[in-house]
């Protein structure tokens, strides 16, 4: 039986207090609020061990190194990869899609070929497809879904062609919260010798992820989304192909040997990761993956469902609700409007009474055109939010619907 009381406790930033009210923060998806373990590890860091990485015979570097690749090996372990150096540090998943965009595009895309991707994409998984589109003459593809959110696997499997090099899908909308099939669509898609990205920055901290078993070609996800520090994120790739790929970015690390007439690369992972690594925030990554698995992955989903459940319950109760996405598998996303209310006056009063939600069209505008909205509120839960806030959160948008309707 999880102590959620004693979970909240190991996060200062929830005794806050907005607008003299109690703070109730449903704003998860967009960021998750950080564990002191994470925060501790990230202040120990320049108080004990700052240096810089894989460069240097001195003590604080040598110690520093073997905490940076240790930090790897728990990445590998928590998403199930192969070899540690499939796991390449970037900035976060945006970062981690562009690199493929650009990399994997570079080497194996050309005029002609086909990129497929889903309506229910964030921009981050959109727009590196575009221009990788433009720069090759290539053409984009998309999945559409059903008014429940759900993609249309009938279409997939007709524009899975002999002209699409990558298939690239959210494992979990960001604004839907939908839990698309994917282990079967990277079936139907390595059936037709098409590569697959999974964009997971909404999935890991939500559901157990085994890349292996998924036989994705590439994943990639965020800290900020996992309980840790902003700026770090993972891509994972498959030896063959990231040995495959030009770098990405050039600099330090990344070299083998430089001349002025010539310059020859790294080894995997330090090809994809030029110049000087976000140490302490991979650091606290890992302290944050460990306090997740301290938990237990599956167990904060059952958690996060159960509040899922009752918010949607007491939503269709409280009336004058349009829900957005009601696909059968879902994450704890509840996305919303009150209907002839528009999403940024709801957010705007709940903020007055202390509750943090989102609004707008949560950077998935051809979503939101799909649904002939201009936004949703969106309510994400995670393991330290409860049953009382919930109650808080629904009096606080009665409130919002008598002001406002």
């Amino acid at each position: 039986m999880l102590n959620i009381s004693e979970i909240r406790a190991q996060f200062p930033l929830l005794s806050r207090q907005i607008h003299k009210k109690r703070l109730i923060y449903l704003d998860n998806c967009a960021t998750t609020q950080k564990p002191i373990c994470v925060i501790e590890c990230m202040k120990n860091y320049y108080t004990d061990l700052n240096s810089n990485v894989h460069r240097g015979v001195h003590y604080l570097s040598q110690e520093g190194t073997s905490a940076f690749e240790s930090a790897r090996e728990v990445v590998q372990q928590f998403i199930g990869a192969q070899q540690t150096h499939e796991i390449i540090f970037t900035k976060g998943t945006t970062e981690s899609i562009n690199l493929v965009a650009q990399s994997f595009g570079e080497k194996f895309v050309n005029p002609g070929d086909e990129i497929l991707i889903s309506t229910m994409e964030h921009h981050a998984n959109i727009v590196p497809w575009q221009m990788l589109c433009q720069r090759k003459a290539a053409k984009l593809n998309i999945i559409p879904m059903s008014d429940q959110g759900e993609l249309d696997e009938t279409a997939l499997d007709k524009l899975l062609t002999p002209k699409t090099k990558i298939l690239a899908l959210a494992h979990v909308s960001n604004v839907l919260g939908t839990i698309n099939p994917i282990k079967r669509i990277i079936k139907l898609a390595h059936a037709k010798g098409i590569r697959v990205l999974i964009d997971g920055a909404q999935a890991v901290s939500h559901i157990p992820v085994n890349v292996q078993d998924l036989d994705c070609d590439f994943y990639c996800f965020s800290g900020h989304k996992m309980y840790a520090p902003m700026g770090v994120g993972v891509l994972y790739g498959k030896e063959a192909l990231l040995n495959a790929m030009p770098p990405y970015q050039t600099g330090g690390e990344m070299i083998k040997n430089v001349s002025f007439e010539t310059s020859t690369f790294n080894e995997l992972p330090f090809k994809f990761e030029a110049g000087t690594p976000a140490v302490p925030e991979v650091l606290a990554l890992k302290a944050a993956i460990l306090f997740m698995q301290n938990i237990g992955i599956e167990n904060m989903a059952i958690y996060e469902n159960s509040l899922y459940t009752e918010a949607f319950e007491k939503l269709q109760d409280l009336g004058g609700i349009e829900f957005i996405g009601t696909a059968k598998e879902k994450a704890a996303v509840l996305s919303f409007n009150i209907k002839g209310v528009h999403p940024y006056d709801v957010g705007v009063i709940l903020d007055q009474l202390g509750i943090a939600v989102r609004t707008g069209h949560h950077c998935a505008q051809p979503l939101m055109d799909r649904c002939h909205i201009p936004g949703t509120v969106r309510a994400c839960f995670a393991i330290y939010n409860t049953s009382e806030e919930i109650n808080i959160f629904i009096e606080g948008l009665k409130k919002a619907k008598e002001m406002l309707s």
